[in-house]
């Protein structure tokens, strides 16, 4: 059974703004959905974390936004502080602390799946096929190599993983896919992603556990299986078609496993929306050890 997403209670909040030099075209934006979104009634889809079940797609448009924020997809980030630079003059890392030139853990199958031009990889490994614990860990490519970041405890589908993903089967997608979209309910915490922030992101009432969900999707990041990048992670359109289900997040963790999500405690996803850079290209790479070691 689906667990039911109530009106939010919460009072109205505006996101923040920073000054932006950058021409319109390359702004990122921060967005409120329009308010007949608040309306609508939301219910956790089986199948993944959060699906809109009443009125249709909603066609939002990013609207330019103030701010220090990263360059978009494509632009060079040569001089950007904390990107990596393949010009002459970079400090060599001496070779007993170089990064792997790897990522480990992952097979050549799974490796194949990442683009070239992604620098940042947010690593989500399951304990077990049929388990619904597993360890995240962002990844960040340097000129010596991949450089990780602190491993940080998460949760996963009540199921486990899956390579065949559908709607209502309480397992989490196993695969490679970008990260392109975020939003929540509360204020952007200072994400250089496109940030969503709307009142159709509150719920509350029980999880698969009989835990509480309010405050879990406070803070996401919508992870681009059978969904349209650029859009809010609140956006219905399926390309894959509705029995594949969709509504794949990163959100805040609500002590219970997800119905097909992966969910960090809240501090961690606020450190991996600052972290995230959409001109680094950040993919995820997920799912249960065995797989991923293919």
């Amino acid at each position: 059974m689906a667990s039911s997403i109530d009106h939010p209670r919460r009072g109205s909040r505006r996101a923040s703004s920073r000054r932006d030099p950058r021409p319109a075209s390359l702004r990122r934006a921060r967005h409120r959905l329009p308010r007949p979104a608040l309306a609508l009634l939301v219910t956790v889809a089986l199948s993944g974390c959060a699906s809109l079940t009443e009125g249709p797609a909603r066609d939002v448009r990013p609207a330019a936004s103030p701010a220090g924020g990263a360059p978009a997809y494509g632009a060079s980030t040569q001089g950007i502080p904390g990107t990596a630079s393949t010009t002459q003059g970079r400090a060599e890392t001496p070779a007993e602390t170089r990064a792997p030139a790897t990522l480990p853990g992952l097979g050549p199958r799974t490796l194949a799946r990442i683009p070239e031009k992604s620098r940042q990889v947010v690593l989500v490994t399951g304990r077990a096929r049929d388990a619904n614990r597993s360890e995240v860990v962002l990844y960040s490519r340097t000129a010596s190599g991949w450089q990780a970041g602190t491993p940080w405890p998460a949760r996963n589908a009540q199921k486990g993983w899956t390579e065949d993903h559908y709607l209502g089967d309480l397992r989490s997608p196993i695969g490679v896919f970008t990260l392109t979209d975020a939003g929540g309910l509360l204020p952007d915490p200072g994400t250089r992603l496109p940030y969503y922030q709307d009142e159709g992101f509150g719920i509350s009432g029980p999880g698969l556990a009989g835990e509480s969900l309010e405050g879990a999707f406070d803070y996401v990041i919508a992870i681009d299986y059978n969904r349209v990048p650029g859009t809010s992670p609140l956006d219905l359109t399926r390309p894959l078609g509705e029995d594949k289900g969709g509504g794949i997040w990163l959100h805040v963790d609500h002590e219970g496993p997800t119905q097909g999500c992966v969910s960090l405690s809240e501090q961690h996803m606020k450190d991996l929306l600052r972290a995230l850079d959409p001109a680094r290209y950040p993919v995820i790479v997920m799912g249960d050890v065995q797989s991923l070691r293919q």
